[in-house]
């Protein structure tokens, strides 16, 4: 699988740091029924673009589990409150929301939160020299 296919981990849109109006990061497992595992992103595709499409949305990719094939992790970031909003009042949410629980097991669990920062950090411990 490619990135392509999974969304892209990359902010298209940088912003400053703004104490008011935090970044809205969420992480979300989705266990995906074991005969559509293969093809959730495709399954996810329109849902993932029109993310990826929001002026408020920084980024929103999927990973695949390596220990559990069937778990697709969902990582999102929205600019601020007013953007999380937004897209949660989307149509294209409201069509996920009714389309794509028909290919899961389990309802997805979430991590939802709010950052003091406007973009990845890097993993200084881990630092390519």
């Amino acid at each position: 699988m490619t990135t392509a296919d999974l969304g892209s981990p990359t902010s298209a849109t940088s912003l400053a740091p703004n104490e008011e109006s935090p970044l809205i990061f969420i992480t979300a497992v989705f266990p995906v029924k074991p005969e559509h595992a293969d093809d959730w992103p495709q399954i996810s595709r329109a849902f993932t673009e029109a993310c990826n499409a929001e002026d408020g949305c920084l980024w929103f990719f999927w990973s695949r589990s390596v220990e559990t094939p069937t778990d697709y992790v969902l990582v999102e970031a929205f600019r601020d409150q007013d953007a999380a909003v937004a897209h949660v009042q989307s149509e294209h949410f409201r069509t996920a929301t009714s389309e794509l629980p028909a290919y899961l097991t389990a309802t997805p669990r979430i991590v939802n939160t709010t950052l003091e920062q406007d973009d990845w950090s890097e993993l200084g411990e881990m630092a390519v020299r």
